[in-house]
Order: C-alpha cells, then sequence, then structure tokens
C-alpha cells in the first residue's frame, strides 16, 4: 500500500527568522577572542608601599635604626658594671685627686713648723726651770718628738683616709652616670623604634588603599571585557528563545496511513536551533558570561 507523508511546516517568517538567527550564530562563532583581556591582573605594588619597604630595610632611618641606641646603652651598662666591687689599685690612683699628694705635703710641712716651735717652748722652759741641758729636759724632748711622730703619722693616715673615700664616692658618681646614660640611650632607642613603626605603618596602610584602588580599576576592565563579548551572545540567547516560542516547541509531524503513528520528530530547523542555542550556552561559558 502506498505511503502518504504529510509535513506541517512553520511558517515563513519563522523560517525566516531562524535561517537569520542560524547565520547569526555562525557568524558570532567564527570570530576570534582575545582571551588576554580576560585574564586576572594583580595592581602592582603603590609607592607608599615600596617607600615603606623601603624605609623598613634602611639600617639608618628604618626599624633598625635604633639599634646604635641599644649598643651604645649596653656599653655604658657594661662600664658601670665594671665599676662594681673593691676598688682596683688602678682605680684608686684614677679617681683620687691629682693633687693629693700637694695637699698631704704641704699639711705635713705645716705640722712639721708647728711641731718645731712647740719643741723650742720647751728649751724655754728648762732654761726657766734651771733644767737646761739635764736629764729632764732630755726625756721631755723625746717625749715630745714621740707625740708629734705620732700625730704626723695620723695626719697624714687621716689625708690619705679622706682622699681614698672621695675616690670612691666619684666612682659611685661615675656608675649612676654610666646608669643614667644606659637608661637615656635606651629610652632614646625605644622613641626612635616607635617612631620607624609608627611611620611605616602609616605608608603601608595608605598604599595598600591605593594599591586597592587599582585592583578595583584592574577587575572593572576585566568585568568590561566580559560583558562585551557576553552582550550578542545574550541577544541571541534572546532571539533564539523567541523563535522557538514561536514554534510553540513542536515541529511537523509524519503520518504512515495504516500504521500506527510515529512519535513527533524534530524538523530541520527545530534541531538547527536547538544546536544554536547549545552552541550560543556553550560559547558563553566558555568565554566567562552568564545567562
Amino acid at each position: 500500500m502506498a505511503e502518504q507523508v504529510t509535513r506541517t511546516l512553520p511558517a515563513q517568517f519563522i523560517e525566516d527568522l531562524g535561517r537569520d538567527y542560524g547565520t547569526q550564530i555562525a557568524a558570532l562563532t567564527s570570530l576570534p577572542v582575545d582571551t588576554t583581556k580576560f585574564a586576572p591582573q594583580v595592581a602592582a605594588q603603590d609607592a607608599l608601599q615600596t617607600a615603606a619597604y623601603t624605609q623598613a630595610t634602611d639600617p639608618t632611618t628604618g626599624l633598625g635604626a635604633y639599634q646604635p641606641f641599644l649598643t651604645k646603652a649596653g656599653t655604658a651598662a657594661d662600664a658601670a658594671t665594671g665599676l662594681t666591687g673593691p676598688m682596683t689599685t688602678a682605680q684608686t690612683t684614677a679617681y683620687m685627686s691629682p693633687y693629693q699628694q700637694q695637699v698631704i705635703d704641704a699639711s705635713l710641712a705645716d705640722y712639721d713648723a708647728q711641731a718645731a716651735k712647740s719643741r723650742l717652748g720647751l728649751g724655754s722652759a728648762a732654761v726657766l726651770g734651771g733644767a737646761f741641758g739635764s736629764g729632764r729636759q732630755g726625756v721631755a724632748e723625746a717625749e715630745f718628738d714621740a707625740l708629734s711622730n705620732r700625730g704626723r703619722s695620723g695626719l697624714q693616715a687621716s689625708l690619705l683616709q679622706q682622699g681614698f673615700q672621695q675616690a670612691q664616692q666619684a666612682r659611685q658618681q661615675d656608675v649612676a652616670n654610666q646608669m643614667g646614660l644606659a637608661n637615656l640611650q635606651s629610652g632614646l632607642g625605644g622613641q626612635a623604634q616607635g617612631f620607624a613603626q609608627s611611620q611605616i605603618a602609616g605608608l603601608g596602610t595608605l598604599g595598600s588603599a591605593q594599591q586597592a584602588q587599582s585592583q578595583a580599576v584592574l577587575d572593572a576592565q576585566r568585568q568590561f571585557a566580559q560583558m562585551a563579548v557576553q552582550e550578542p551572545i545574550n541577544r541571541l540567547n534572546l532571539l533564539g528563545s523567541g523563535v522557538t516560542g514561536l514554534m510553540g516547541g513542536t515541529a511537523g509531524t509524519t503520518t504512515r496511513i495504516g500504521e500506527v503513528p510515529e512519535a513527533p520528530q524534530s524538523s530541520p530547523l527545530a534541531t538547527a536551533l536547538g544546536a544554536g542555542l547549545t552552541g550560543a550556552d556553550i560559547y558563553g561559558r566558555i568565554f566567562g558570561g552568564k545567562r
């Protein structure tokens, strides 16, 4: 029995729209795309960030600038430590007055002059007492000489002791001065470090803000490039959806007389539209667009 085939074709304007849609898809997918415009970019360090790094690593103005203060403080502290304990002979000589011996010599000379005058008084008293040249005068003078010598030795020892005590006081004052210098140097070092840290932190903060702004510009440019590529794809997708909607989502049917009708098959136009939509979707996904 002869087979009769019935085809239901879409309206001509739908065929024209589908043909135009397929042509546009072919033209769009054949265009080269500069993918370098979509490559992520990282903004370079800002000049302020570079300045912060340079200053931080500069041994004269950066974080290490305070080190000389600490070194000097340590030297002063070591010097003060070396002045503790019993005084050495060298320290005694160094801290005693350079005029110590002159003072002692002058004091002893004055003492000797006064003793000589007093000894002469013994002779005068012996003459008046009628004992001049006698044994009593000799005993009195011997006693006087012994007492005078002890007094002279005591005066000399006292002067030496005073000089030693003054040397000790001078050394203690030197210790206090060295410790004060160490504290001052340490304080200056801390201030220098704090100032450097504050300045470096400020530069780094400002530089980070500038770098973030530059990064935002790069990201915006990349997004704009993606939108420029995606925009015609979105229009084609809209056109394809419209054409499919006009077709009602179905194609023509083929009926075999005397046989159970076959399930509807897609027409060539519907197949082309489906392939076009799929291609446009894949194209959009490849180049970062979103539908």
